[in-house]
């Protein structure tokens, strides 16, 4: 998260992956999965938050505070 946008916007990674959204902005920012399979909350800046990646297919998300950010996470 970095610049109001999450960088890189799009990621592949395997079932049992960590994947981290790290908050570089000067604001709150979270990682909401539009499927409502995950919520990071409110990740302060200056934080992390981790995510096990468990569930196979492509997972839209977005940030609840700033719609604009929005990415994608393709688990093979």
């Amino acid at each position: 998260m970095q610049n109001f946008g999450f960088a890189p916007a799009a990621v592949t990674v395997a079932v049992g992956d960590t994947v981290v959204w790290t908050n570089a902005d000067f604001v709150p920012h979270t990682a909401t999965a539009r499927d409502s399979a995950w919520d990071s909350k409110s990740i302060a800046a200056d934080s992390a938050w981790r995510l096990v990646a468990r569930a196979p297919g492509t997972h839209a998300y977005f940030c609840v505070y700033h719609p604009n950010m929005q990415g994608t996470v393709e688990v093979r």
